[in-house]
């Protein structure tokens, strides 16, 4: 669980090539791209940097491996959703989640932009979620607990009149790509695991325009919100330093 000086090393690196690989999808995202071409521009980008996919065969319990190399999910998709062969239109939101493994270590990440143009009210959506990460990522210091990141998100997106997703939650991250703890996106100060230096966490809010609730589709994977009002998600890699906390997946 606590990484070494040599370990942490290593998850910059894998940090830093998901940051520059996530930035090249988001330049890439327009009205009429496919999620199936984002899923190929990512597969090249992480093999021209060494790395290979953290996502595909994945499994999570269920009897099918994961069978792509990001997820990608539109609208009212929180997570999981699969790339496919779509368009994407005018007036969509996606959500691209990924990871890699460099050197042994996973990098995961993931962010939610608007296809074109969307509304303010949509927009707000995406942005707030954005800033809760940030709160959250803010209390992720020695000596503080993961209640104290949890609680953070929920103290600043209860008041907006969002939904905060309780089903799927962040993790700690190393060698496998979900490791002990859990990181939920709720939570009350100064309970649960004390924080401690070289703990790698992947936080990581889903937020959503209505009620919090979630729905599993046929596919044993595909995770929509159940009154199918939209969703945003983003996430970043962290470590908790004597400095506080380090962002693995962003570029400086």
């Amino acid at each position: 669980m606590v990484k070494d000086g040599w370990e942490l090393a290593v998850m910059r690196q894998s940090g830093r090539r998901l940051a520059e690989v996530a930035a090249l999808l988001r330049e890439a995202i327009v009205p009429g791209v496919t999620t199936q071409q984002l899923d190929d521009i990512f597969l090249r980008e992480i093999q021209a940097r060494g790395a290979t996919s953290s996502f595909k065969d994945y499994k999570a319990g269920g009897a099918v491996p994961f069978p792509a190399h990001i997820c990608a999910s539109p609208n009212d998709v929180v997570v999981h959703g699969f790339p496919d062969g779509a368009p994407l239109e005018e007036g969509d939101i996606i959500s691209i989640d990924m990871g890699l493994i460099y050197g042994g270590y996973h990098a995961d990440c993931a962010f939610t932009v608007p296809v074109g143009t969307v509304s303010t009210e949509v927009k707000d959506l995406l942005d707030e979620t954005e800033r809760s990460l940030y709160e959250g990522i803010s209390f992720a210091r020695p000596g503080n607990r993961i209640g104290d990141i949890g609680h953070a998100i929920q103290s600043y997106i209860e008041p907006k009149g969002y939904g905060i997703v309780r089903d799927f939650v962040g993790h700690g991250i190393g060698r496998l790509l979900h490791e002990s703890p859990s990181v939920p996106n709720v939570g009350r100060p100064r309970r649960g695991l004390l924080l401690k230096e070289g703990y790698c966490l992947a936080i990581e809010p889903m937020i959503t325009m209505g009620r919090h609730e979630t729905e599993m589709q046929e596919d044993g994977w595909t995770i929509l919100t159940a009154d199918r009002s939209l969703a945003a998600h983003f996430e970043h890699t962290i470590a908790v330093t004597p400095r506080g906390p380090e962002i693995l997946t962003a570029l400086p």
